[in-house]
């Protein structure tokens, strides 16, 4: 029996009916053309936000914004000395 199923040649960017191409090529399956074609647009823009989120991510630690002292756990915590934890 044939395989009735779209997949996606990413090397290609072309749909095909079956497992035509090598499977490190190849997203899938899907049931119709369509969401083959649907699945590598999805596929590319998570792609885009993802290296977005890694430009942030990365910005973050070049600004020197981590630098390991953001302050103590307790800090604004209750202390219970009815001070409100501002004591020294």
């Amino acid at each position: 029996m044939a395989d009735k199923r779209w997949y996606f040649n990413t090397k290609t960017e072309q749909p095909e009916l079956g497992m035509i191409s090598p499977s490190t090529h190849r997203m899938g399956p899907y049931k119709t053309r369509q969401d083959a074609l649907d699945a590598w647009k999805i596929a590319k823009e998570r792609n885009l936000t993802w290296d977005e989120v890694d430009r942030q991510w990365n910005k973050w630690d070049d600004e020197g914004k981590d630098d390991g002292d953001s302050g103590s756990v307790d800090a604004g915590r209750d202390t219970g000395r009815g001070d409100g934890g501002t004591a020294a």
